[in-house]
């Protein structure tokens, strides 16, 4: 790839933040400015504000018209939700502009699940202006639902997938340590997941990811979540919690076709957990099963993800795209060119 690709970073939390800083050091990409809704950063230098090195990264503009009149970006990173309706109409003037649009959006992981109208219409959109939009990470994005999915291709027949994932959060961003209820009592995390507003996000759409990739049609499609107490009393850099509070999340999701043919995904999340892991099983033939020591570390992984599906993105056909649409990302060196194919 001779020619640098210019990205521009839609919202500068935590994560947008480090996808600067791991865009700084790869050579095949050109950083051209930022994207955030914060009247406090408009104006401001990005290089300054993510204390990147002394590189010109553009600056910070409170929309992306705004960006738009000055400086136009081949791809933008968007890490600004959740939410696949949300996020859609964040990436609406981009998508117009036939841009292509890589978001760490969990919902958008599966979109048609929750958006079915909306990603009809954006399908239609990017179609019709040459633009892409694909959601990614790391759960969901890779550990629950691509990997499972990498491993049934040696497979002759396969009947059930299983997915089991442990997080230490203790070391995770403040925003996902409030996410998953640390300091809260347990019944008050319990209402705000009965609102829709606490939990891990795209737990469905990765076991739909799985069943579209293996042609299943699922039934009875459950999620539940428990909180975690806490056992002892719990210090991290972002929260204190004492004995007897939410310490974090036990979250499981699950669904089987009329067949019987099973997926069940189980997930806890929480502060000061031992053993951290990830793990795959299949029921198939040959069986396989997969084990990930510690765990695929999600702050700084979801950032890799994001920044290294951006070439097999560009290099795709228009339109709203799975993670299984796209061949399958790979990483690079801090010194050597990322390769689109």
């Amino acid at each position: 790839m001779n020619q640098k690709i210019k990205v521009a970073q839609f919202g500068l939390g935590p994560i947008g933040r480090s996808c600067l800083n791991l865009l700084a050091q790869r050579p095949a990409f050109e950083i051209v400015g930022g994207i955030d809704i914060d009247p406090a950063l408009a104006g401001k230098s990005v290089a300054e504000i993510c204390n990147l090195p002394e590189i010109d990264a553009g600056i910070v503009y409170p929309s992306f018209d705004a960006m738009w009149e000055e400086v136009q970006p081949d791809v933008v990173l968007h890490t600004a939700g959740s939410r696949a309706a949300i996020s859609f109409a964040q990436c609406r003037p981009i998508l117009e502009k036939g841009l292509t649009v890589v978001s760490s959006c969990e919902e958008l992981l599966y979109p048609a699940y929750r958006a079915p109208e909306e990603t009809k219409e954006y399908d239609e959109l990017c179609r019709s202006t040459g633009a892409r939009i694909l959601g990614t990470g790391v759960n969901p994005g890779f550990v629950l639902d691509v990997l499972p999915v990498c491993l049934t291709g040696v497979c002759r027949t396969v009947t059930g997938v299983y997915g089991e994932r442990v997080v230490n959060a203790s070391y995770r961003r403040q925003p996902l340590q409030k996410k998953i209820g640390s300091g809260l009592q347990p019944d008050e995390f319990r209402a705000l997941w009965n609102e829709g507003r606490a939990g891990h996000a795209g737990f469905k759409e990765s076991l739909l990811l799985v069943a579209h990739a293996l042609g299943w049609k699922m039934e009875n499609l459950t999620e539940t979540l428990e909180p975690m107490i806490a056992d002892h009393d719990i210090t991290t850099e972002h929260f204190q919690v004492a004995t007897g509070l939410t310490c974090g999340l036990h979250q499981i999701v699950k669904a089987e076709t009329a067949e019987g043919y099973a997926i069940h995904f189980d997930l806890k999340m929480y502060l000061d957990a031992p053993d951290p892991h990830d793990a795959v099983r299949l029921e198939s033939d040959p069986p396989v099963e997969a084990y990930l020591k510690g765990g695929v570390f999600g702050d700084s992984a979801t950032v890799a993800a994001v920044i290294n599906a951006v070439p097999r993105v560009l290099a795709a056909r228009p339109g709203v795209l799975l993670m299984t649409d796209i061949p399958l990302a790979a990483g690079a060196s801090h010194t050597s060119p990322l390769l689109a194919a």
